[in-house]
């Protein structure tokens, strides 16, 4: 594996700590700015409001940029409005910095996947988005955990300093390590002929799992902190160990569907996803004991995360003539469910439902993403029984993970 495809991944690693590590940061953050922890939680639908709409425009706007140029501008706007957020007095200006920050970090997202992919042969193409997606996973194992314990010394703001520093240090080796000119001997590639590629129903069936899916583990997980402190009842200190096993059930769900994804795509998609509703329902119920809290939370991530590898590779095998913008639009789907899902839990917690009401929402989403796995399956099988080739070709992906 070239070391640019681990460079990549080193950048999503710093980006993707960003994403997730509010979870850790909500208290403290709220009651610096003086806002209540949902008002402090619509960060997080900000950030994911960003990533939904900079991945499709940003992958158009660079569609013709040379592909380094286009990782360094992206990641040092990403590092400027990190730097503007450490320091901003007040929520407003940090509500905006997260937007822009998420504008990068999609069109980043966007751009090395598509760069990972042209820098191997064809039969290590999921590897290598895998090993760039697989920094997200060590974002939320060691980053975000990081993030928090930083934040509980130092304060938020050094947690905001440490992703921009990390972030230049990526920029610096992917100046180094992306090759120059990259991109300039691929075919042309136009939006016309991309957007025409996606034209499937099969896509945006994925796409939809995709956001239902994600929205169910990432909802209880942007307030874990607050329910682990307030509801289990747990010490602070004891937040970014938790933080840290939820992480660790995500690496070992991801490491388990990268090995039978290929093989078995619909039913990781629904096994996933039926785990998913049945953890986040027990959790909802149990919040308040400490061992079965520890046990869901680890639970969370395993069945968070064992449907990623399927939900990445599948919409590139469906829309294989779409490159570029076929991942833009899953990275939005991803941040669809990122954008509602913590919305909806504050809407909860707001109604005077409690901390653990976030895990009822999740659930649900987590129901809806079930019955879209079932469809599909029902639409794949009717496809390979009529020959259609492209629809059935999911069964033959090749496996990666992601946010």
């Amino acid at each position: 594996m070239p070391l640019a495809v681990y460079i990549l991944g080193l950048g999503i690693f710093t980006q993707g700590t960003s994403e997730f590590m509010l979870s850790g940061l909500l208290p403290g953050l709220a009651h610096d700015l003086g806002v209540s922890i949902p008002d402090a939680g619509l960060l997080i639908s900000a950030f994911a409001i960003g990533m939904v709409v900079g991945a499709p425009l940003l992958a158009v706007a660079t569609l013709s940029w040379p592909r380094r140029t286009a990782l360094a501008g992206l990641q040092a706007v990403f590092i400027a409005a990190h730097v503007v957020g450490a320091l901003a007095p007040g929520y407003g200006l940090l509500f905006a910095t997260r937007v822009v920050s998420a504008f990068a970090y999609a069109g980043f997202w966007a751009v090395a996947v598509a760069v990972a992919v042209s820098l191997v042969p064809a039969d290590a193409k999921g590897k290598a988005v895998a090993v760039v997606a697989g920094g997200l996973t060590l974002a939320t194992i060691v980053g975000v955990p990081a993030g928090t314990v930083l934040s509980q010394f130092a304060g938020w703001r050094a947690a905001f300093w440490a992703v921009a520093v990390l972030t230049l240090i990526s920029l610096v080796c992917s100046l180094f390590a992306i090759p120059a000119g990259h991109g300039a001997a691929e075919e042309p590639r136009t939006v016309r002929a991309e957007l025409r590629a996606m034209a499937r129903p099969q896509l945006w069936l994925s796409y939809a799992i995709t956001g239902f899916a994600f929205g169910s583990v990432i909802v209880t997980f942007s307030y874990l902190a607050s329910l682990l402190t307030d509801v289990t009842g747990l010490a602070d200190g004891w937040v970014p160990v938790l933080l840290a096993l939820f992480g660790a059930g995500g690496l070992a769900g991801m490491a388990i569907g990268g090995r039978v994804a290929q093989e078995y795509p619909i039913r990781t998609l629904v096994l996933g996803t039926g785990v998913l509703v049945v953890a986040s329902a027990l959790l909802a119920v149990l919040a308040e004991n400490t061992v079965a809290t520890v046990v869901l939370v680890f639970v969370l991530g395993v069945a968070g995360y064992v449907t990623n590898p399927i939900l990445q590779s599948r919409v590139f095998v469906v829309a294989p003539g779409a490159p570029t913008l076929v991942g833009a639009g899953n990275t939005s789907a991803f941040n669809v469910g990122n954008t509602l899902a913590p919305a909806l839990g504050g809407l909860t917690i707001g109604a005077g439902l409690g901390y653990a009401s976030v895990a009822w929402v999740g659930a649900a989403l987590g129901a809806v993403g079930l019955l879209g796995a079932l469809w599909a399956g029902h639409l794949q099988y009717r496809a390979s029984r009529g020959g259609d080739s492209l629809s059935a070709a999911p069964q033959r992906s090749h496996t990666t993970a992601h946010s």
